[in-house]
């Protein structure tokens, strides 16, 4: 059995939407804050808010890099992890170069990996690969998932919630099977509910990520 407390520790409460105000990112802090969620999730400019509204909580504050496709060119995303980290954020969710995959470009793709971890790493900072696997075979995000760790990244996670589709439990299934023993595995994206929740951890996920965490919580029997 799940508690709510245990749940709450695995979520990143997400506020990255795009119309999402100040007041919007203020009130998130609040509500990370008050269910003791792992971190909230926010946009880079929102990141140094963010850590000044949770001076005194041990929620953590992470952010997206080259984020919502994955495409910046990897001195950016780059100069995106220094930055964040500068302002406060200590994990960091990064897009794969999607296109780059699926075009069989795998040494690009890893090396974009190892550019960002390195200055995460440097920084004391966690990295998570979201590698959108609504546009991924199972062979695909096997092979993906391979590439993050060899990329050095700490976690591998489905997806950014802005693609063709949310998280799945057989996308789930073939992410932990192959690095779930190596890295964290991270569901995100369309994660509205209580048992959804719970399906995903069941599966062995350690992280949720989730602009729905209150009515997860308040799902819970």
């Amino acid at each position: 059995m799940w508690t709510p407390e245990q749940v709450a520790a695995t979520i990143d409460h997400a506020v990255l939407r795009p119309a999402a105000t100040a007041a919007d990112v203020q009130e998130g802090c609040r509500l990370a804050h008050a269910c003791r969620v792992a971190s909230i999730c926010v946009r880079p400019t929102d990141v140094a808010q963010a850590r000044h509204a949770l001076t005194d909580s041990p929620v953590a504050v992470s952010t997206v890099i080259g984020f919502p496709h994955g495409h910046h060119r990897t001195e950016v995303k780059v100069l995106e992890a220094r930055l964040a980290v500068a302002d406060g954020a200590s994990e960091l969710d990064m897009v794969m170069n999607v296109g780059r995959f699926l075009t069989g470009d795998d040494d690009f793709v890893q090396a974009d990996i190892e550019a960002v971890t390195a200055e995460a790493h440097g920084r004391n900072a966690l990295v998570k690969v979201i590698l959108e696997t609504c546009y991924l075979d199972p062979e695909q995000i096997a092979r993906a998932c391979r590439l993050a760790r060899s990329g050095g990244a700490d976690y591998v996670k489905t997806s950014t919630g802005f693609g063709d589709g949310p998280a799945t439990p057989g996308a789930v299934a073939v992410m932990v099977r192959t690095v779930g023993r190596a890295m964290g595995v991270k569901a995100s994206g369309g994660i509205r509910t209580w048992q959804q929740a719970l399906g995903f951890l069941d599966q062995g996920c350690t992280r949720l990520g989730t602009g729905s965490t209150q009515a997860i919580l308040e799902g819970a029997p």
